[in-house]
């Protein structure tokens, strides 16, 4: 079967039209499996929007820090980030040269192998 628009190459065949149509078929079926959802389930507490068990502050005092939300996880961490906080410098160069220094092993790595 030939659409109209396929671009054929060397490894299969490339149809937008056809895309389209399955990307449809599946935001129908998204559809109707939300269908079946209950229809209360945006009343009461369920609207409000969950904040790790924490009740929701007052408008103007919206925020939470991250040291708030994710103190188990940093604690349990305390070690590697007393190691790694210092390395943090904030320029963004320092950031590309430690990427292409890591980029540059593992290409020496790969290689070597």
């Amino acid at each position: 079967m030939t659409f109209a628009w396929t671009l054929e190459t060397g490894s299969g065949t490339w149809n937008p039209l056809l895309w389209l149509v399955a990307f449809g078929v599946a935001v129908g079926i998204g559809l109707y499996i939300r269908s079946f959802g209950r229809a209360d389930n945006r009343e009461g507490d369920a609207l409000k929007p969950f904040i790790s068990g924490n009740e929701e502050p007052e408008d103007g005092a919206s925020h939470l820090p991250a040291s708030n939300l994710y103190w188990g996880f940093t604690d349990a961490l305390k070690a590697y980030y007393q190691k790694v906080v210092p390395l943090h410098s904030g320029i963004p160069t320092d950031y590309v040269a430690w990427m292409l220094g890591v980029m540059a092993v593992m290409f020496i790595i790969v290689l070597a192998t």
